[in-house]
């Protein structure tokens, strides 16, 4: 079953672009490294690291379908880092998964805990809604 793990952090202007490049570059490293090895095992389905919300627009249709573009979001609390979609046997596979992911070192080397969303992929609607 597929799962998306999705990756919260801290506000835009803060956190991981202030850390000693020593920090930076360990926490990139484990990143590279969880990417290889879920790679390796054949659970990776996609990992990608996203922009900051000051440079994200939310977009509607308008009434004649162009689009109308709001934003930037600067003052959001948290926002979505990065995401990964895994392909694995079981939820709790996904959970360790999570959890690796949440202990990446920061500052110093100690694990940030920080917080990973995980939901189920669905491949269509279910059935009740069709």
């Amino acid at each position: 079953m597929k799962y998306i793990l999705m990756m919260n952090t801290m506000r835009a202007g803060q956190g991981v672009p202030q850390w000693p490049q020593r920090d930076l570059q360990a926490h990139i490293g484990f990143m590279i490294g969880l990417n290889k090895e879920l790679r390796q095992s054949g659970e990776l389905v996609s990992a990608e690291g996203l922009s900051f919300p000051d440079q994200a627009k939310l977009v509607r249709a308008g009434k004649d379908g162009a689009p109308i573009t709001d934003g930037v979001f600067p003052e959001s609390k948290e926002f979505l880092a990065g995401f990964w979609i895994i392909d694995v046997d079981s939820p709790e596979r996904a959970y360790t998964i999570a959890a690796k992911v949440s202990a990446a070192p920061g500052p110093g080397g100690a694990p940030l805990n920080m917080p990973i969303e995980v939901r189920a992929v669905m491949n269509a609607p279910p059935p009740e809604m069709l």
